[in-house]
């Protein structure tokens, strides 16, 4: 029997023709996080917060110490996009308190499930459908952590006849990558439209909207930015869209909306974004390069003295997220600030 998304799917490109891989995606991480805690060894994948406590204290105390220097301007807020189980925030809040950083907590979540989780960790939070209702009296904290990956791209590929979207198809009821049949030179930059015939190109309009408001209410509100997630510094071809089941790497197109759809974010496309509003860029680093700038080697050493029968899970759970082979390299940190901020721990400014 067929999973209710994929049966909707195939009844809906017999119908009426191919989707584009965004709307593949948007659906099915709609249905997906609908209905279900995806987090921890008994969910489908783990996050950073979930790997160890020292990230969501350093994001805290990265915070209190850029929101000290601005000069401590009340009243504050953190807002979290994707809070998942509320695990950061409650760790990055805890650590932000013992520095006198005591924001007005606010969560930009879709998924009833996971509201009801976070409910639980954080009962004076606010919940916001997206970004438009957050408030306007006071600068913003703003935390993004793999939040981005999930937003819907969109795939161009180069044919014979030229860019066109990539669609998903059927092929003897089995749901496949094709070629659409509108010209899509126009979405190309025009840098890149002469890449070989087979190349795909992603892009997301999902992230940069977010993006771009984001820097718009830091514009206007005062306050800094994280976004948090694995993808790209420098511009790529190739698609990066997977599927994530049970802690295993699946077909993209087998079971829609019963698997984490994500895609590689290209931070070196977001970077101008956010200039575009009058912030202020910080970088963006590799995560593994701006943990140990915040000193999270001290941490893990202060933990595992305290706890010497955890000491080995410490050091584990540390080089998971700061190793060259796990999350260290292939993670990014980029920051943004309103313009009047100042720099953030850990960003090597160049200008």
């Amino acid at each position: 029997m067929k999973a209710p998304l994929l049966e909707t799917f195939t009844r809906l490109i017999t119908n009426t023709g191919p989707i584009s891989v965004s709307h593949y995606m948007a659906e099915s991480n709609a249905h997906y996080y609908g209905g279900r805690d995806p987090f921890g060894a008994a969910g489908d994948f783990i996050t950073a917060p979930e790997i160890s406590q020292m990230f969501g204290e350093l994001i805290g105390l990265w915070l209190a110490d850029i929101w000290i220097r601005a000069g401590r301007t009340e009243p504050v807020h953190y807002v979290e996009l994707g809070p998942g189980r509320g695990t950061l925030a409650r760790d990055a809040l805890g650590a932000a308190r013992r520095y006198g950083l005591d924001p007005r907590v606010h969560f930009v979540e879709t998924s009833t499930s996971l509201k009801a989780l976070q409910l639980e960790m954080h009962p004076q939070a606010f919940w916001h459908a997206d970004l438009s209702t957050l408030p306007s009296d006071g600068p913003l904290l703003i935390v993004a952590n793999e939040f981005l990956d999930a937003l819907p791209v969109r795939q161009l590929v180069r044919t014979a006849a030229g860019w066109r979207e990539r669609m998903v198809g059927l092929d003897e009821g089995r749901l496949v990558p094709v070629a659409g049949t509108a010209p899509m030179e126009v979405a190309v930059p025009t840098s890149r439209r002469d890449a070989p015939e087979g190349t795909i190109l992603e892009i997301s309009p999902a992230s940069a909207a977010v993006v771009y408001e984001v820097a718009g209410r830091l514009a206007t509100q005062g306050g800094a930015a994280l976004f948090i997630d694995y993808g790209h510094a420098e511009p790529r071809f190739g698609s990066s869209l997977q599927a994530v089941r049970a802690h295993r790497k699946v077909d993209v197109f087998s079971a829609p909306g019963e698997a984490d759809l994500t895609a590689h974010v290209d931070f070196s496309a977001l970077a101008p974004i956010a200039l575009s509003r009058g912030v202020r860029w910080l970088g963006t680093e590799e995560q593994g390069h701006w943990l140990r700038s915040l000193g999270i080697d001290a941490r893990a050493d202060a933990l595992a003295a305290a706890a010497p029968l955890h000491a080995e899970a410490v050091r584990t759970a540390r080089d998971r997220l700061t190793g060259e082979g796990q999350m260290g390299a292939l993670f990014k940190v980029m920051g943004i600030t309103a313009p009047d901020w100042p720099d953030g721990a850990g960003f090597e400014r160049t200008d």
